[in-house]
């Protein structure tokens, strides 16, 4: 109501003005005088106004009528649409007007006003591939998700738009949970624009997440290809699918095809630690010990960890204490002063029942590094050693709180894995798991996996196994199997 008093205001007072402008130039002395061939006309005030006004509305008559003359002969040499972009000019300026200010209230977060605007623009410029697209954005916008769908359905009918349309319609599928359909339409995406890197990113994750780690090997190669990751970048990322291949493979129980796969994943990645680890099982049942034992040095180089130790004990399950304390030089020679080292060493020593041994190849790693698994070597240390049931008590309590030392944890979302995988659970990030030490603020998880893991095989005699159990809740009531002598030497003190 307001608003219209103003216009009607404002437009008296236009009237008024001109009629005020009116009177002064009939009331005003002068005016304009031409000549020409032999002729001399006077015009009073108000009427070289008028007269000014029809010169310029004769100019653009005359514009327009030389505009129309042009498309008139260019329309009879042979271009078929001149008359018609002629008459049309018009409403494409109108169009592409409403088409701006509808991108501008797009950007501006105006869905609805977005959608007015492409509605008109589309009455103007009948450019659906235009207009459809700032439609289908504009219902994503406010909300409307079956007009978006509806409208980007539209595009596939148009080559230029098809790809549009595709991935509008993924995004949709994605947001909605159907990975099935998203699956097919992220295929359908990249066979229309395969450099597209998103489109690649989206279909390769997919892919893994549905495990169907050989398409996955082809699409990582196909971003290679177009430049969209580096080629270390690849060749790690192609072993994490090569190995998740060959555990696919294994569990069909293709075991040759398996054991090929596991060994192409660790000759891409060998510091790759569960390939290492499933490439050299493989190679122990084939009977290559040897080339197994190569595998599990070299990944120890880079990384300790005990599945590698746990593979390294396995290709000898039968072998005694010593034997296996003296073969496992071979790893424990690398990497030292490694926290897994020294514990590995440790537990070698506590099944040799060399307990002062085992003390010093853990060194002070309880004190400055404290672990669960650290804190139980040092109990069995404590018990082998003769200590007293409060001492051991003592350290398995404390190993009760302490954190449970590295673990494979996600990059991304900082989630605990109790085991390796290639996509991380929580957040569906690829190849982000890494083994190392969470955070003080993360509560660690049981990985389920026992504290001597290369006792694995050992000779089942009481004499020297020693059996630290701390992934339960009743670890104060472990039970630790030393040797006799020191259980003799108890009862001797009893008496």
């Amino acid at each position: 109501m307001l608003l219209s008093l103003v216009k009607i205001v404002i437009f008296f007072v236009i009237v008024a003005a001109l009629a005020y402008g009116g009177v002064l130039l009939l009331e005003s002395d002068g005016g304009l005088q031409l000549a020409f061939g032999g002729y001399e006309i006077a015009l009073g005030p108000l009427q070289a106004v008028i007269a000014f006004v029809a010169l310029l509305v004769a100019l653009w008559i005359i514009m327009k009528v030389v505009g129309l003359a042009l498309a008139v002969v260019k329309f009879l040499l042979g271009d078929e649409t001149a008359l018609s972009r002629y008459f049309d000019r018009n409403r494409e300026r109108k169009g592409f007007e409403a088409l701006a200010d509808g991108m501008l209230a797009l950007a501006s977060g105006e869905g609805r006003v977005a959608m007015s605007k492409a509605a008109k623009a589309e009455k103007y410029l009948r450019k659906p591939e235009l207009t459809n697209l700032l439609t289908a954005q504009a219902a994503e916008a406010v909300g409307d998700k079956r007009k978006a769908e509806e409208t980007y359905k539209r595009l596939l009918s148009d080559d230029r738009t098809r790809f549009v349309g595709v991935r509008g319609i993924l995004k949709q599928r994605l947001d909605a949970g159907d990975t099935d359909t998203a699956l097919k339409l992220a295929e359908k995406a990249f066979a229309i624009k395969p450099k597209h890197v998103e489109t690649q990113d989206v279909l390769l994750k997919l892919q893994a997440d549905k495990g169907d780690w050989s398409a996955a090997r082809r699409t990582l190669s196909a971003k290679l290809k177009h430049g969209a990751i580096p080629r270390d970048v690849h060749k790690r990322r192609d072993a994490v699918l090569a190995l998740s291949e060959a555990k696919g493979i294994l569990d069909d129980g293709a075991s040759i095809e398996a054991r090929e796969a596991a060994i192409e994943a660790n000759k891409k990645s060998p510091d790759l630690i569960p390939a290492a680890v499933m490439a050299a099982d493989n190679l122990v049942q084939n009977g290559n010990s040897k080339q197994a034992t190569r595998i599990l040095k070299k990944a120890w180089q880079v990384q300790p960890h005990p599945d590698l130790a746990a593979a390294f004990a396995r290709i000898e399950p039968d072998e005694t204490p010593a034997q296996r304390l003296k073969r496992f030089g071979a790893l424990t020679k690398a990497n030292t002063g490694d926290p897994e080292t020294k514990m590995l060493l440790a537990e070698l020593q506590i099944a040799n029942e060399d307990f002062p041994a085992a003390r010093r190849a853990l060194g002070d790693l309880a004190e400055i590094n404290p672990t669960s698994r650290s804190l139980t070597i040092m109990a069995a240390v404590e018990r082998g050693e003769g200590g007293s049931d409060v001492v051991v008590r003592g350290w398995l309590t404390r190993a009760l709180t302490a954190p449970r030392g590295p673990q494979w944890i996600c990059d991304n979302c900082n989630t605990v894995h109790t085991e390796w995988a290639p996509v991380c659970g929580n957040c569906s990030g690829f190849d982000t798991l890494s083994w190392r030490q969470p955070s003080q603020s993360e509560v660690a998880m049981p990985a389920g996996t026992e504290m001597l893991p290369m006792i694995v095989g050992a000779p089942a005699s009481a004499d020297n196994v020693v059996s630290v159990d701390v992934d339960t809740a009743d670890v104060v009531d472990a039970e630790i199997v030393a040797d006799a002598p020191s259980e003799t030497q108890d009862s001797d003190a009893k008496k």
